[in-house]
């Protein structure tokens, strides 16, 4: 079965009556088996022989959460489900699938609670304890200390030695309890002699295995020999079994865990990454993992840091202070140690930030990592930062040291400040450096100094800021958070120059954005359409000389210049966006970069906007440029002598921009239509969507113009449903952004695309709703479109409409519902003609 068979099989069990799903889950038993193994992962044979006959289980178990469903089966206890279980890959609501062992470790438990570990099966060669036992690494946590449920004499040489004493004693217990002989005690010691190396963890066993067999009570004589209460809590074992093989699956130590048994564990074998027993390379290090335990002691933190300072820092529940006081030898091992562990020590309050400015260095990495936002770090800096004042010469100073100062940032701070230092204090910016153009993020020292600079107060920002180089004015103003208060005082001491290099940024807030706008500034202005983020309108009102306060102006020579510039990359459309601006500069301007205008439309707007504004004399001049065609430079050049030949030249612009004229561009063969349609909107004409939607409705609009259209995010709904009606829906993405912007509705598909295979899959895969989730949402059909048949049945949810067409055409007909199914590969119709045909092919057969 494909995908969309099996979807479509779920769906008709979940709309069809209990009854008539019971006899229709009968009648597609191989199918629906088919369905289900591919679900839970199983195989078909397996997952019928759980199941049985009944029909109603069948379907039970398609709705059933995989996990629960897969526990029931763990519950067998039998070896051959749960060797099943260890490879089983559910398949989830969203499509994908998911390794069961893996997402729900709780099915072994499940599994080794039933079994009977006398069944051979267990133990054969393709057996789940072999498979787990043969899987490299995960020193098998669960089995081992899960009563040691299925362990052999190869699975304790194996793994014992990454068990503390006590336990090993526990899984010699357990062979004994399992096989009620010695037998698989002589077979250890025999395992020994052949590999002595399988005792080299506890060379103390092979001497208690032997004295345990000669004993008249092996049992008894283990017993006396395992220290009492040691390791015998299977979540102690768990916990130190998952350390072990390094994986990242525990966030607190399990109660009642003793520090003093994990310290003799680590001596007897040191927790560290030459000890896994997997070369995964994604594994952790045991030690780094303990560290996350809180009360983990100094010295393993200590040792662990050592070993592997990155990852300590990561995980550790508390590090000593003393590990961010260095020295340093690797710049990026320091700020890594300071991102993970400083920070996250200080947001909890386990780091005194007081401590952490006065002691740790060097100053300008402390600042860089220090979280800012938290409110009481923010103070405590803030405090110390008083000392510098309102003094420019310590706040230079503080900068020009800052990056080369090794020791913590109260003694930068107290050095900055020095007043008979033998060191130059600096009255001016060190290395002053120009606003870039576009505005790029701070490097080096820089963010560090604006991000501490934020945390002072107005008072001392606005005393500060005429000192600032106008890279640091630009990226303050662009990158930082200046209040305005802050702001004005930059302007007051820079100029014009401060906010020219603000609105080079091009990510720049709306706020600032607008407050640049507000200015009705020239260079500004220029400067935003050379780097801004712009929409059309603005660029539209700048290239017409329209300023934001009402009224206009000339087109400034700061904004022809930006436009001439040779070195900007100007988008077509950012340059038609001036097509109606009138200004001779600006017509010349965008003529001279585009060389030619697509449109006839666009050629006549900027004649009559010109003429309009500018006079018949700037006319001449554009039509001396000799980038317009020839025809209409010499009809041109007549109406420039004539009383009206304004109003003839608007006449024909009119005609040009009508609905008709761009309707008969769009439509003309002589080019694709969908690069037809993209010369429309790049020189400023929007598609004449009236005029479209009449000619589809007339025929005369092709296929590939249609589908052109529908990619458009103004695209109207009557061309959308035509659309659905005409074109196969197979993978059309522009069904996703009509639904997601309320131009369709899941009824929409379910009542009018096709083929019904694709409509099925466009609704759940489009629409983001499962067969089982129908119901969840209503579709939100427009009120004002009594053309459409369902427009009052579309405020119902999609699956009760679906509910109602099955009940209608195919009601309790289990032959109809089979013959849906059977048809609906190869259908080209809509879903309810499918329905229809279906109840229709039983009824006549009847």
């Amino acid at each position: 079965m494909s995908d969309s068979s099996r979807s479509a099989l779920r769906l008709a069990l979940s709309l069809a009556d209990p009854a008539t799903a019971d006899a229709l889950a009968e009648r597609m038993r191989r199918p629906l088996l088919a369905l289900l193994a591919d679900r839970l992962g199983l195989p078909e044979k397996m997952v019928g022989e759980l199941l049985g006959g009944d029909a109603g289980q069948l379907r039970a178990a398609l709705e059933a959460d995989p996990v629960e469903w897969l526990a029931a089966a763990a519950e067998t206890g039998d070896p051959v489900v749960g060797r099943a279980l260890w490879s089983a890959e559910y398949r989830v609501d969203d499509g994908s699938t998911v390794r069961a062992m893996v997402e729900a470790p709780g099915l072994l438990p499940i599994l080794l609670d039933a079994a009977d570990f006398w069944d051979s099966r267990w133990y054969a060669d393709d057996g789940l304890l072999r498979m787990v036992y043969d899987v490299e690494g995960p020193l098998m946590s669960l089995v081992l200390t899960h009563g040691f449920a299925g362990l052999s004499v190869e699975g304790l040489g194996a793994f014992s030695a990454y068990l503390p004493p006590p336990a090993v004693v526990d899984a010699c217990l357990s062979l004994l309890g399992l096989w009620g002989t010695i037998e698989p005690l002589v077979d250890y010691l025999q395992l020994h002699d052949q590999i002595p190396t399988v005792s080299a963890s506890h060379p103390w066993l092979p001497d208690l295995v032997r004295a345990a067999v000669a004993a008249p009570d092996p049992e008894a004589f283990l017993q006396g020999h395992r220290p009492s209460g040691e390791w015998a809590d299977p979540e102690h074992r768990y916990a130190l079994a998952t350390v072990r093989c390094g994986y990242d699956e525990f966030t607190a130590k399990p109660e009642g865990l003793d520090w003093e048994l994990i310290l003799r564990e680590h001596a007897r074998m040191p927790f560290c990454r030459a000890n896994l027993p997997t070369t995964d390379h994604r594994a952790e290090s045991p030690l780094v993992l303990l560290t996350q335990w809180e009360g983990c002691p100094a010295d393993l933190v200590r040792e662990s840091f050592r070993e592997d300072p990155i990852g300590t820092a990561k995980y550790a529940a508390e590090l000593p202070f003393e590990v961010f006081t260095g020295p340093w030898t690797d710049r990026n091992e320091r700020n890594a140690v300071f991102l993970y562990g400083l920070e996250p020590a200080i947001r909890t309050g386990r780091l005194s930030v007081e401590r952490v400015l006065a002691e740790v260095g060097p100053a300008e990495a402390v600042l860089t990592y220090l979280p800012l936002d938290h409110e009481p770090t923010r103070k405590a800096l803030a405090h110390l930062l008083d000392a510098l004042g309102t003094n420019p010469a310590n706040w230079l100073t503080f900068y020009a040291r800052m990056s080369t100062a090794r020791g913590s940032v109260t003694a930068l701070i107290a050095d900055a400040t020095a007043p008979h230092a033998r060191r130059k204090r600096h009255t001016s910016w060190p290395r002053p450096a120009p606003a870039q153009f576009p505005a790029e993020s701070p490097e080096h020292a820089r963010p560090t100094f604006l991000k501490v600079f934020a945390c002072v107060s107005e008072e001392v920002q606005c005393a500060i800021v005429p000192y600032f180089d106008a890279r640091a004015v630009q990226q303050l103003l662009v990158f930082g958070d200046p209040s305005p208060a802050v702001r004005d005082a930059v302007v007051a001491a820079h100029g014009r120059s401060a906010q020219v290099a603000m609105a080079g940024g091009y990510a720049l807030s709306d706020e600032k954005l607008q407050y640049l706008l507000d200015l009705d500034e020239p260079a500004v202005d220029a400067t935003l359409f050379r780097h801004g983020r712009l929409d059309q309108a603005e660029y539209a009102r700048m290239l017409a000389g329209r300023l934001r306060a009402g009224g206009s102006r000339p087109v400034p020579e700061e904004l022809l210049a930006a436009l001439d510039d040779p070195d900007a990359d100007y988008t077509r459309a950012r340059l038609t966006a001036g097509l109606g601006s009138g200004d001779l500069g600006v017509a010349r301007s965008i003529l001279g970069r585009l060389r030619s205008l697509h449109l006839p439309a666009s050629r006549l707007r900027v004649l009559v906007a010109v003429w309009e504004r500018s006079g018949p004399d700037a006319v001449r001049e554009i039509l001396a440029m000799d980038h317009l065609p020839v025809t209409l430079r010499r009809h041109t050049a007549k109406l420039l002598d004539t009383p009206d030949g304004l109003a003839l030249l608007r006449t024909r612009l009119a005609e040009a921009e009508s609905p008709a004229t761009l309707l008969a561009y769009l439509t003309a063969a002589t080019s694709q239509p969908r690069d037809r349609l993209q010369r429309l909107r790049s020189e400023g004409l929007a598609p004449p969507w009236p005029a479209l939607t009449a000619a589809q409705g007339a025929g005369s609009l092709n296929e590939e113009l249609l589908s052109a259209l529908l990619q458009e995010p103004d695209c109207p709904r009557p061309l959308l449903l035509a659309a659905l009606d005409a074109l196969p829906v197979w993978g059309a993405d522009w069904i996703r952004n009509a639904l997601s912007g309320g131009r369709l509705n899941p009824t929409d598909l379910l009542t009018r695309a096709a083929p019904a295979r694709a409509a099925l899959h466009s609704l759940q895969q489009y629409a983001d709703h499962q067969p089982g989730d129908w119901c969840d949402d209503a579709a939100d059909e427009p009120a004002d479109e009594p053309d459409d048949a369902l427009s009052g049945a579309a405020r119902q949810p999609v699956c009760v409409q679906a509910a109602a067409l099955t009940q209608e055409h195919l009601g309790a007909n289990v032959d109809a519902w089979a013959v849906c199914l059977q048809l609906l590969p190869t259908f080209a119709g809509t879903l309810p003609e499918l329905l229809a045909t279906a109840g229709a092919l039983t009824q006549h057969a009847t």
